[in-house]
């Protein structure tokens, strides 16, 4: 009787080089299976760190919170949001005693967008309307408030305010329905930065270029020039759904930027009457140092751009070229987005048959 296995290693060993023929594709499918598995646990790395830690956790011990009833006058409000140095604030419903909404600028913008005629008619409606008139007003526009448990993932934070296109996410206590603080992107990159040497293993990744891992827009951005009127820009920040403005010279080079959070100095100053003003005019009102536009250039790291967005304290950065035309805009979104929902499988934007807008319910 012949042993087979006899039989194959005698076969073998006349014909050597069969045998390498034979072993070489198990040798190369047993590589590429540990590098995929590498690269997987490494596109993971944030994703893991968004999922162990809670929103309570990144809450700090002392920050400020400013809240609106909706009966406060429109004017009063915005001029609170400047005094107070805040974006946005939770509003509060006395009738139905609950939060309904938050007032952001973007409210501000919509409201002087609808009622701006001309610099010689008087905007008397933001003179006098409370905000809970103007939201009825503009109900078409006026969201309902999206919010999160504090014991909900930074995972879960994260994706609603992708998601939501939104840029400010309440913290409700569900024991005793407050807010106790509102949760922002650049909050949570912060975070992320802060324990990252100690908990985080720095994936490979990091070491890539904004180019070679596609980080950001570089399609139709959304520029405006120094003579630029402002009531356009406005409209452009609502109709192409952008925060900021790159301005560029006639070369298309950048030379400063106008950002949603520049528009509440019109509030600051009482100079929203006239909006036919250019935006070179308008950003004389800047009532902060302005150091500059913050850039950066495809060709730099994920890693170095990450470290520059949060020391600038900036919500994006404009990319440009060796020249500094303006060639896109990478944002705290964009980066979120692809450390954490990318490699999740999560799509950036809501499913259209999912229909809540909020977090857990309270209790």
């Amino acid at each position: 009787m012949i042993d087979i296995e006899e039989a194959m290693d005698a076969d073998m060993e006349e014909n050597p080089e069969d045998k390498i023929k034979t072993l070489e594709p198990l040798r190369v499918r047993s590589y590429s299976e540990s590098y995929v598995k590498k690269k997987e646990e490494e596109d993971m790395t944030f994703v893991r760190f968004m999922k162990n830690h809670k929103c309570y956790e990144i809450i700090p011990t002392s920050s400020k919170l400013v809240v609106f009833d909706a009966e406060l006058l429109v004017k009063k409000a915005f001029y609170a949001l400047v005094y107070n140095g805040v974006r946005a604030a939770p509003l509060w419903d006395s009738t139905k005693q609950d939060f309904v909404g938050m007032l952001t600028i973007t409210d501000f913008i919509n409201i002087l967008q609808y009622y701006y005629k001309s610099p010689l008619v008087k905007m008397d409606e933001l003179e006098e309307h409370k905000i809970a008139t103007w939201r009825e007003v503009l109900k078409e526009k006026a969201r309902p408030l999206v919010w999160i448990n504090p014991d909900q993932s930074l995972f879960e934070a994260v994706k609603m305010l992708i998601q939501q296109k939104i840029h400010r996410l309440p913290v409700i206590d569900q024991a005793t329905g407050n807010v106790i603080y509102i949760l922002t992107h650049k909050r949570i990159l912060k975070f992320l930065a802060l324990l990252q040497k100690t908990e985080i293993k720095s994936p490979s990744f990091l070491k890539k270029t904004l180019k070679e891992l596609n980080i950001g827009t570089y399609n139709n951005i959304a520029t405006a020039r120094p003579d630029t009127p402002l009531i356009t820009a406005l409209s452009m920040f609502i109709n192409k759904r952008v925060s900021a403005l790159p301005i560029v010279d006639e070369n298309n080079k950048i030379v400063d930027i106008y950002a949603k959070f520049d528009v509440i100095n019109l509030a600051a100053e009482k100079t929203y009457n006239n909006l036919d003003i250019t935006i070179q005019q308008a950003l004389q009102f800047r009532q902060t140092y302005f150091e500059g536009v913050s850039t950066c250039k495809a060709t730099e790291t994920l890693e170095t751009i990450m470290d520059r967005i949060i020391k600038a304290g900036v919500h994006r950065l404009v990319v440009t070229d060796d020249e500094k035309h303006v060639i896109g805009i990478i944002s705290l979104s964009d980066i979120l987005n692809s450390l954490v929902l990318k490699p999740a499988g999560v799509p950036s934007r809501k499913s259209s048959s999912s229909s809540s807008t909020q977090g857990s319910p309270r209790v």
